[in-house]
């Protein structure tokens, strides 16, 4: 966690596009954690995905039911250290590899975004990528505040002595470079207890990675990306949001209210259990009122001190969600109104998180932020178990699609797994092995 103290999380070294690779990714959230292992490998870039240079093919895929987390945060170090040792084991023994490193998302701590300008003079008579690593690395360093990390620092747009609108600025001639950079930060708290976790499980972490972010590299088609897309991650603790335009990740933020509230409110207000009320939600929770939902009854489970379980109308089980969506619903769209998204009138919104599969929630956060509203499923992403289809782990699969995007950020070298094999030979051959994969 030294890089902590510079108020920067780790970054890694971008994949090679010639070389493949095995990337580890792991979701920590508060109602479960998924790790997915996968290989990347250079490929043709198709049509609706020409950002990605490899193809991605899952080799192993778990998830636990999470333990020791609240809202995205650790508050039980012991217990999310339990959690995430079985979800990587299961990983590991369905890959039948080794995990040293993985890639992992963060929804808690406050997240979000802040513009930076930076300008250096060009070493050479053109720019080059040094020049752009400079800058970047200019920002980058000065960005965290007190109390706050720095989690992704991209540039969305360049300038060459003064000319701003550059879009692609290596090669050209220019005495100075300046770069517009979006920042996004979160509460060092949250960054430091989740690295503590994974360092405990004694894996490095090879770059920490917002979790909408995450899942809008996972769901969105470039010409969405390119248009203007807003990601709503709505998880069961947090709700964070990632802005893309002109083909940028643009914009974060989010707030510790999830679907985990609404569970809260079922078990309250239908006095039953937290896995009751979740069970109920799961199985016949809907935002949207039908004809028919004062006639259909759902049998509760037997209260405490009487003989037969009560029933419940689906039309009261509505009335008791609904609020709280529209409640998160509507911090969305006031948090969206303040954001890049407002000036692009075509832009849409793409619903992900296991919160996001509640029967009637596209429908009803179309009507309250005002725009098409659908919900996101990982994309261009082989070897997916059925039950990892869906937008529920729409952040785990972004993970393994993000080494191919780390190159637009400051990064460090870093090696992350290795196969389960014969014993390495040597100091020799493991550098060997090192600069085969890495290079």
């Amino acid at each position: 966690m030294n890089s902590l103290n510079y108020g920067l999380t780790p970054k890694m070294k971008p994949v090679s596009p010639r070389r493949t690779a095995v990337v580890v990714a792991l979701d920590v959230g508060t109602s479960k954690i998924t790790c997915l292992i996968a290989r990347l490998r250079p490929n043709a870039q198709g049509e609706a995905l020409r950002r990605r240079s490899h193809a991605i093919e899952v080799l192993g895929f778990s998830h636990a039911i999470s333990q020791g987390i609240k809202g995205g945060a650790v508050v039980d170090l012991a217990e999310a250290e339990v959690a995430v040792r079985n979800a990587i084991a299961l990983a590991e023994r369905s890959a039948k590899v080794q995990v040293d490193g993985i890639v992992l998302s963060l929804s808690a701590g406050r997240i979000g975004s802040e513009r930076l300008a930076a300008e250096i003079d060009v070493q050479g008579a053109s720019v080059s990528d040094h020049d752009i690593a400079r800058a970047l690395q200019a920002g980058y360093r000065s960005a965290a505040s007190e109390g706050r990390v720095l989690l992704h620092a991209l540039p969305i747009g360049f300038s060459l002595d003064g000319t701003n609108g550059v879009r692609e600025p290596r090669g050209m001639l220019a005495r100075r470079f300046g770069l517009d950079m979006h920042l996004a930060t979160a509460d060092l708290g949250a960054c430091r207890n989740l690295m503590l976790v994974i360092e405990r499980c004694h894996l490095d972490i090879e770059a920490m990675v917002a979790s909408a972010y995450a899942s809008g590299l996972s769901t969105l088609a470039d010409d969405e990306a390119d248009v203007g897309a807003a990601v709503i991650d709505f998880g069961a603790g947090t709700t964070t949001l990632a802005v893309f335009g002109d083909g940028r990740f643009v914009h974060a933020d989010g707030f510790a209210l999830g679907g985990n509230h609404v569970t809260m409110d079922l078990a309250r207000g239908l006095s039953i259990g937290l896995q009751s009320a979740e069970r109920i939600k799961t199985l016949y929770g809907s935002v949207m009122a039908g004809g028919s939902d004062d006639r259909d009854l759902i049998a509760l489970p037997a209260i405490r001190g009487e003989d037969a379980p009560g029933s419940v109308s689906r039309a009261m089980l509505t009335n008791i969600i609904r609020p709280r969506v529209e409640e998160i619903l509507e911090m969305v769209r006031d948090r969206l109104a303040t954001s890049p998204f407002s000036a692009e009138p075509r832009g849409r919104i793409v619903l992900t998180g296991g919160g996001s599969l509640l029967t009637g929630l596209a429908d009803l956060a179309g009507r309250v932020l005002g725009r098409p509203v659908s919900l996101g499923r990982p994309l261009g992403i082989a070897g997916m178990p059925d039950a990892a289809k869906g937008p529920a782990f729409a952040a785990a699969a972004g993970l393994l699609v993000y080494p191919q995007a780390a190159h637009l950020e400051h990064f460090e070298a870093r090696h992350t797994i290795r196969q389960q094999r014969a014993p390495s030979g040597g100091y020799v051959a493991r550098v060997g092995r090192w600069l085969r994969e890495s290079f």
